[in-house]
């Protein structure tokens, strides 16, 4: 069994101490006090929910208070009070809030706040006299908009602080198979989350060496070892994962953890068909997950398909202007046509042709497999500079930006894609993923996008291909119309963080160099 050292220097060592355990000693309590620092801004996005609720009272109270407006105290006092039971329905006060998805704490405090206040309004229209409804309801709106101003500003510090170090949760995951590895994989990936795996408790972690090559896996005992190892490291949640451990074994340690105060969470069985809608229900007093899954012939997708032909269609019409000049520009650049059209694999498998505006020069050599290889290797998707860099000084820019992509909403007026939705492949890479990787058939099963889940989340160009499914697959079993939205509103950040194309190949080079 591995094991953590935890000693460290003191000023009372020897006088013989070297220069660097001397310079130590003397800087230990500054550092101390950084850490301190550290711990106390790391701690702004996970306020106890006794803490938040006091914050939002103080908030709403602040602000319907002070907004200017001919409305008796009584009244005020009224807006506050229904204001926060607005909120506590939403489940804004729950601890842990701090790392919920930014969006979605702020959708809910929006609509509780704006609930509350139409409920307001209700009861005013029911009284003889009041306050002027315009005044209650710009009372309702600067109060929720003042909770919500302070919701994104300590969600930002905690953030920002945890892509730090600190105010993150040492956190064991027991189960280091398959499962247990994606789970600390996310964990590093979203520093801002608050999580740090310190380790892994396993009864058998021999398929450890087949999965993250160049970086083993810290061990730090069997399952059965859990109470050993939190004291030893500092450990202060617990997440279980899939483990071979019997569940007579497993249970006892949930349990003793929850009665030390240790935080846990559980990695559900059939995870993958677990989504956003689904509900526990109680059956004799045993519990089930009633899962509630999305149909892609349902009728929300009916709309979604006539909402995607009528904002493509008015796109067109809003960006012609620039269409037409980034055509002659193409024109220009090269010899070749001004768009260009690959096949693609979308919904149901069915094969369309992809349109692009052209960005290189044309070229008539077949697909090199040498690229594909490569990319097989590295665990890649394709994307980016394959082989030959041939783009055009207005390709380079065109890619960059993503207007290339436009054309794409000629696509969505035909039915053949939608605004959002997994990116389509070539065939074949299609068919080889679809061989290889699992789950990978089930993006077939919705159009596919002209932006996807998976790209606002960074994965555009040379990027994961597991990771992409992953995300993919988790858009469409939670798929909503505000889902949509906020790729939407997202894909622009998502392009301006994309590496440049030089870089992305790069780093596919690299990976494809540790892969062999």
């Amino acid at each position: 069994m591995s094991s953590i050292d935890t000693s460290r220097p003191t000023s009372s060592s020897a006088s013989g101490a070297s220069p660097s355990d001397r310079f130590e000693a003397a800087t230990a309590p500054a550092a101390r006090q950084v850490r301190r620092l550290r711990r106390t801004f790391g701690m702004l996005g996970e306020l106890p929910a006794p803490l938040l609720a006091l914050v939002d009272a103080t908030a709403l109270a602040a602000a319907c208070l002070l907004v200017p407006a001919d409305i008796p105290l009584l009244w005020r006092v009224a807006t506050i009070v229904a204001l926060f039971v607005g909120l506590s329905i939403r489940h804004t006060h729950r601890a842990g809030t701090g790392r919920v998805r930014p969006t979605t704490l702020l959708l809910a405090i929006t609509t509780g706040g704006l609930s509350a206040t139409a409920g307001l309004l209700a009861a005013r229209s029911l009284m003889p006299s009041g306050p002027a409804a315009p005044d209650l309801l710009i009372l309702g709106v600067a109060a929720t908009l003042t909770v919500v101003v302070l919701r994104s500003a300590l969600q930002v510090a905690a953030r920002h602080a945890r892509r730090s170090g600190a105010g993150t949760v040492p956190t064991l995951i027991v189960g280091a198979g398959i499962i247990g590895r994606q789970l600390e994989r996310r964990m590093r990936q979203h520093p801002e989350l608050g999580f740090t795996p310190v380790g892994f408790l396993d009864d058998d972690p021999s398929p450890l060496g087949q999965l993250d090559a160049g970086r083993p896996a810290l061990v730090l005992g069997p399952t059965a070892a859990l109470p050993e190892v939190i004291q030893r490291s500092g450990a202060r949640h617990v997440v279980f994962s899939f483990t071979r451990a019997p569940d007579s074994e497993v249970l006892p340690l949930l349990r003793e953890c929850q009665r030390e105060g240790i935080d846990v969470s559980v990695m559900p069985r059939l995870f993958e068909n677990v989504n956003g809608r689904v509900r526990v229900e109680q059956l004799a007093g045993l519990p089930l997950l009633a899962l509630r899954q999305t149909n892609p012939r349902g009728w929300q997708f009916l709309v979604k398909h006539g909402s995607d032909r009528l904002f493509a269609a008015a796109l067109l019409l809003l960006l012609s202007p620039l269409l037409a000049c980034i055509a002659l520009a193409v024109r220009l650049s090269s010899p070749g046509s001004v768009l260009y059209r690959q096949e693609r694999v979308g919904r149901d498998g069915r094969a369309f042709k992809l349109l692009k505006f052209r960005s290189m020069r044309p070229s008539t050599d077949p697909v090199d497999l040498a690229v594909i290889e490569r990319l097989e290797i590295a665990g890649l998707g394709p994307g980016g500079i394959e082989g030959e860099d041939r783009r055009t000084p207005i390709g380079r820019f065109l890619r960059r930006s993503g207007l290339d992509e436009l054309p794409q909403l000629v696509n969505v007026l035909r039915g053949e894609m939608s605004i959002v939705g997994p990116r389509p492949e070539r065939p074949e890479f299609a068919d080889r993923f679809g061989e290889r990787l699992r789950r990978y058939d089930d993006r077939h099963l919705v159009r596919a996008g002209i932006t996807g889940w998976a790209q606002v989340n960074g994965l555009r160009g040379q990027t994961s291909i597991a990771e992409r499914i992953e995300w993919d697959n988790w858009y469409i079993q939670n798929w909503s119309l505000g889902l949509d939205l906020l790729s939407l509103a997202l894909t622009p950040l998502a392009i301006l963080r994309t590496p440049s194309e030089e870089e992305a190949a790069g780093v596919s080079d690299a990976a494809a160099v540790d892969g062999n």
